[in-house]
């Protein structure tokens, strides 16, 4: 299997790539393990909770916590893990991660596949309803409940927002 951590950033000037590590409906959370190049278990979720989209990174970037940027692809449909999609990044929701006493920023990048007519529309994460928004923080917070990790919210911010971190943290 290639690995997926050093396929490029940008698919051109207006798309990024997007790799699917855990598929929307998953109740577990998937990691690509870079050394054995499979998808490995990182951890179950709490009763009931399941990923509302496909979680996944944004190839050849870097983010502060060493790991890949973070993405969630906003489209109605499940794919599998190592898919790679073609989106347009339509914002990013910055978010502060405190775990053992380390502070740390851990972003999420916001795209919609280039093939998906259903959120086509979409421009910019902010037109969400703030329910829906809110609803996205929960499960953030939810999905780090059993570990002993705490998020603070920084803001939501737009596709100009979004671009700009994905070029600074490109490899």
């Amino acid at each position: 299997m290639t690995n997926l951590l050093t396929i490029p950033t940008w698919a051109d000037e207006q798309y990024i790539y997007a790799v699917v590590e855990t598929p929307r409906g998953s109740t577990c959370k998937l990691d690509f393990d870079p050394v054995l190049h499979v998808f490995t278990l990182a951890k179950p979720l709490m009763t009931g909770l399941s990923y509302p989209y496909d979680w996944g990174f944004v190839p050849s970037t870097e983010a502060e916590d060493g790991d890949p940027l973070d993405v969630l692809i906003l489209h109605d449909a499940k794919t599998y893990p190592g898919v790679v999609l073609r989106c347009r990044p339509v914002g990013i929701l910055e978010v502060e991660q405190n775990s053992n006493g380390k502070t740390e920023r851990n972003d999420r990048v916001f795209a919609v596949p280039d093939r998906s007519p259903l959120e086509a529309d979409l421009q910019d994460v902010r037109h969400l309803s703030l329910q829906a928004r809110q609803q996205l923080e929960q499960f953030f917070r939810a999905t780090n409940a059993l570990e002993d990790k705490s998020l603070e919210f920084l803001g939501w911010h737009g596709p100009v927002h979004a671009i700009e971190t994905i070029k600074r943290l490109s490899r």
